[in-house]
């Protein structure tokens, strides 16, 4: 059984950009909340705003563990609200 890649390396100048699957990001949740993940392509990262928590993607795969992610600050946290 073939496995789909889901994270795909884009060339970007001077920089490595991942694409994420949206099939995949609507799966994906939060280890820690169990709430949904936004992507920041900019950070290449997968946010939580539940939980306050932005966790790394690293060589395309992302690292869903609450001791490798980055705690948001205030203002990340409110990014994006309507």
């Amino acid at each position: 059984m073939a496995v789909p890649i889901y994270f795909a390396y884009n060339v970007v100048p001077e920089k490595w950009m991942i694409s994420v699957d949206k099939e995949l990001l609507s799966i994906l949740v939060c280890p820690v909340s169990k709430a949904p993940l936004e992507y920041d392509n900019k950070q290449q990262e997968l946010i939580c705003k539940a939980s306050g928590l932005a966790y790394p993607i690293r060589d395309g795969i992302p690292v869903m563990l609450e001791s490798e992610a980055r705690r948001l600050h205030a203002d990340e946290k409110l990014k994006n609200r309507s």
